[in-house]
Order: structure tokens, then sequence, then C-alpha cells
């Protein structure tokens, strides 16, 4: 990204409000208003169907291949964020990894709490499976909460006894709900998009009273042996820049194939 493309970008994020000054459903609405800012070329095939009883929507465009699949998790701090408002990057993903591209609507807290959105990929996978889809030809990915839910998500699969996924992506992940990496402190007045006080705020009711700590909503501190390879993306000015560091240095502990990229001067989820 040019630096004036850079520098414009950042200038916008700086003059968003906190989400701790809306309501939910304010929020909610206004991260689904990407769906109108983004679009969908001409090309874009969506099919809109039921997945393990949630709504789900395949993205494909002509260049994707049958049977290679990339389940996307959608990121918002489990509190916000829908098909609505990734359908756009779905679309480029599927142009990308020539694949057709899973989005699934999963249960948002505070109404339904963890492990609710852990549960809900967890049906979405075995969906895929009993359709006949080859766990080779699958990849999970997501950003931000969505990028800590894939390894969550992973987790599970391994711990059900289901063939895991082909590869994770994590993009700017948010893998420790406890907070403690020491990039929420140094990157506070760098990162223009993520606050401290949303992220507690979306903690909290995700967690709903649950230990932070606990594997599957902090996979920072979960055994990550047996997960498939993982790619972590993350900017350099994010707040959860630790996250991602942590996240490499406990899969490759683990014996994970564990590939992390950062950014210098990107801001969380520039995607």
């Amino acid at each position: 990204m040019a630096s004036t493309e850079l520098a414009a970008l950042r200038g916008f994020l700086a003059t968003l409000p906190s989400a701790a000054q809306f309501t939910i459903a304010e929020n909610r609405a206004f991260y689904d208003r990407a769906e109108q800012a983004f679009g969908l070329a001409a090309d874009v095939t969506v099919e809109r169907l039921e997945v393990a009883g949630r709504p789900a929507e395949w993205v494909l465009v002509p260049a994707s291949r049958p049977g290679r699949v990339v389940l996307y998790l959608h990121g918002g701090g489990y509190v916000i964020g829908s098909i609505r408002s990734h359908r756009h990057l779905a679309a480029d993903i599927a142009r990308a990894a020539a694949a057709a591209v899973l989005l699934v609507d999963y249960r948002l807290a505070p109404e339904h709490p963890f492990p609710a959105a852990v549960d809900d990929w967890l049906g979405a996978y075995r969906w895929l499976l009993d359709q006949g889809f080859d766990a080779g030809e699958i990849a999970i990915a997501g950003d931000s909460a969505g990028g800590g839910l894939a390894v969550a998500s992973l987790l599970a699969a391994r711990d059900a006894g289901l063939p895991v996924p082909a590869a994770g992506v994590c993009i700017s992940p948010w893998t420790d709900l406890t907070m403690s990496g020491q990039s929420h402190a140094s990157r506070a007045a760098r990162d223009p998009l993520v606050k401290a006080a949303d992220l507690r705020r979306f903690g909290e009711a995700y967690l709903a009273g649950a230990e932070a700590t606990a594997p599957l909503a902090s996979p920072l501190f979960a055994d990550l042996a047996g997960l498939p390879p993982l790619l972590i993306q993350v900017g350099d000015d994010e707040v959860l820049l630790d996250d991602a560091v942590g996240l490499e240095q406990r899969a490759k502990a683990a014996g994970v194939d564990a590939i992390l990229k950062v950014w210098a001067e990107m801001v969380q989820f520039w995607h």
C-alpha cells in the first residue's frame, strides 16, 4: 500500500468512534454497512443455504475449483459481524484461492456466549465432511475474533477425533482474552481501530463468566499439538500484535508448522 493511501486510511480510521459509545445493535448495523460500501464483482455467485442449523452462504467465482473449500469465520469480537459484513472479502478469497468460500452466521454474544461460536463452527465442519468434502481440501480462516475462533475450532475438531483441515489462516487473530500482551500498551497510540475498552466489553459479553484462559476461548493458552500448518498475518501497529506473535511461538513449540508475517505500519485486518 502506498504511503499516501496508508495515511488516508489511518486518518479515516482515527475518526471512527469507539464501539463503546453505541449499543450492540447499532454496532452490528454499522459493521454490516460493508456490504454496500464494497459490493461484489459481477462474476461472483452467492448461494444461500442452511448449514448445521445456521444461515450460510457459498461464495463462488468462476475460478473456484470443485471440492476446494475455505471455511471463513468473520471477526467482530464475537459480538458483531456477519455474512453481510464479510461477503466481499469472501469473494476476494475465493478468487485468490481458486476455492469456494463458505460463510456461516455463527451465533453471537451476549445472546449466545462461549462456547456457542465454537459449537457452530464444529457443526459446520461436520456438515462439510458429511457432504463428502475431503478434510485435505478444506482450509479454515478468520480475522480478529474469527482468527482466534479458527484456532479454537481446529482444536475442537482435533479433540472430537475428526480429521483436521489442511491448514488454518489467522488474520490479526485475537487469541488471548486476558489481554495480557504488551502490545496492548505499546501499540495503543498507534492502533487507530482497536480500543481496549471495546475489547474488554466484547470479551466479557462472550465469556459470560467463563475463564478467559479457557483453551477454546483463548487458544494462546491451549496445547496446539496436532494442528495443521498455520499462516498468521498481523500489522506491526496493532494492539493484537502479541496475540499473533505468541500464537506462532506456542504453535512452533508444539511442533506445528507456523508462519508469521508482520506488516510494518499496518493496522488491524487491513485486508
